[in-house]
């Protein structure tokens, strides 16, 4: 050194990003650089050892701010890494799941029954096509009984309009012809009586015509009565009507085609929203097929004895007898009470 001038130790440089340099280095420059005097070295080495030690507190600080941010970042990458394997796994999981509703959708239609019940459906409507044919001679038999009823009441109706008070009318001309002397009656203008009275009993056989068809109709009406409240019954649990739209009965051909066409329809509908839905058990399948044995079971016992014809042919026989019935005319009728009565 010259001119008894202390050196002053050139400028340091110090990287944030690394780790600094240890301190002995710059301890030995600064006793190489420093004089010998007693006076001056106490004081100029002092001052450094202060400055250095808080310059390493700080570097010190640095670089434990950047440990903690290299961490942080390590685990960013970390998390973004998870976050996208968790993406992944969340997308996975959502097919997963999809699947196994689809699959969940199509055990429960199997547990449902649903096939097993179309194909019970079928066999059932099978046999309730096969009872109606076999019974349907029965069953046309009770329509032609309803016909001649609906005729027979006509014809009642009819007769008695026609009749009016003539029965009792008819029953006092009789008497008083009875309690007549032949004299008296040709006084009278009646010559002869029997065929006077035969004539006047007309009208008497006529009402009686007319009752005998009224109770064999209303014993015919029982039989039809019992057939219908069974009809009411079996269309209530689904069976289609027998009659077209003029109230007439199908016949055996156009029936079978409307119970056919009945019977698809239900056997490949879709189970309605309020029918119990999940597995299966006994008592729902029951329900669902209740009212086919029902009707089933019905029409193969529809008839407690099987209809025939005798008392069609009694009412039918007694109809014609008052179609076929002569009847005093109403002049003869007029003039028959003016002499008798």
């Amino acid at each position: 050194m010259e001119g008894g001038q202390t050196s002053q130790p050139p400028p340091e440089i110090i990287n944030l990003e690394e780790a600094p340099p240890t301190t002995a280095p710059l301890t030995q420059q600064t006793e190489q650089t420093a004089p010998s005097t007693s006076a001056v070295a106490p004081t100029t080495e002092q001052a450094p050892s202060l400055d250095m030690q808080k310059l390493k507190n700080e570097i010190q600080a640095l670089e434990a701010q950047m440990a903690e941010l290299k961490e942080a970042r390590e685990n960013l990458v970390k998390l973004n890494e998870r976050y996208d394997k968790s993406k992944q796994t969340v997308a996975e999981k959502g097919r997963e799941i999809k699947a196994l509703k689809d699959k969940i959708k199509e055990l429960e239609k199997e547990l449902t029954l649903d096939k097993v019940i179309a194909e019970l459906k079928t066999v059932l409507w099978a046999n309730i096509g096969q009872s109606i044919t076999d019974q349907w001679q029965y069953i046309d038999t009770i329509h032609e009984q309803i016909e001649l009823i609906g005729k027979a009441h006509r014809e009642i109706q009819r007769s008695r309009a026609s009749l009016g008070n003539m029965p009792e009318v008819a029953n006092r001309m009789i008497n008083v012809l009875n309690n007549r002397t032949s004299a008296q009656l040709a006084t009278m203008g009646i010559s002869n009586r029997t065929e006077t009275i035969l004539l006047i009993k007309r009208v008497l056989t006529l009402r009686n015509l007319v009752q005998t068809l009224e109770r064999r109709t209303q014993d015919m009406q029982i039989e039809v009565n019992r057939f219908m409240d069974k009809c009411v019954a079996l269309q209530n649990r689904g069976l289609p009507g027998l009659l077209n739209s003029a109230g007439r009965l199908l016949t055996h051909e156009q029936y079978a085609k409307r119970v056919n066409t009945f019977a698809t329809n239900q056997i490949t509908e879709r189970p309605s929203t309020s029918e119990e839905t999940g597995p299966a058990t006994g008592q729902s399948l029951y329900k669902r097929v209740e009212n086919l044995f029902f009707i089933m079971n019905e029409i193969k016992h529809l008839f407690e004895v099987p209809p025939n014809f005798y008392k069609y042919t009694e009412a039918d026989e007694t109809l014609d007898a008052i179609l076929r019935h002569q009847f005093p005319t109403q002049e003869y009728w007029t003039k028959m009470i003016q002499l008798i009565l």
